[in-house]
């Protein structure tokens, strides 16, 4: 095997490591209390892990509201009188990636860990 070879070869290991170690740090952990937000003030937060039956809230304003659906481990937007209807569109959220967003109506709903997720390196 030539000297190129090997050097590209110890480029890609090196990658694959480096790849690896990044995707075990950054492992979302379950996400379990949902904040809703209308207007950018908290107006509940919802602990998912504890829901044993299905239910639904409705957010009102003065003139539009969300029906948002809850169950055990995820939540979303089931109904909105947005016009668009992207936040009903985005469907069920359960792992925190990303939130559920209703610009017309302001209302955004965000999955946080029940107990903030550990530090496995120290930042100096």
């Amino acid at each position: 095997m030539s000297k190129t070879n090997k050097f590209w070869l110890a480029i890609l290991g090196t990658v694959l490591i480096i790849s690896a170690t990044a995707a075990l740090l950054l492992r979302r952990a379950p996400a379990t209390i949902a904040h809703i937000y209308q207007s950018g003030a908290l107006i509940e937060s919802l602990d998912l892990a504890s829901v044993t039956e299905p239910y639904s809230i409705t957010i009102e304003t003065l003139t539009d509201a969300n029906t948002i659906t809850v169950e055990p481990g995820r939540i979303c937007v089931s109904a909105a009188t947005c016009p668009d209807k992207l936040c009903v569109r985005r469907g069920w959220i359960s792992d925190g990636a990303t939130p559920i967003v209703c610009l017309p109506n302001k209302l955004v709903i965000k999955l946080d860990p029940a107990t903030p997720p550990k530090l496995d390196a120290i930042v100096g």
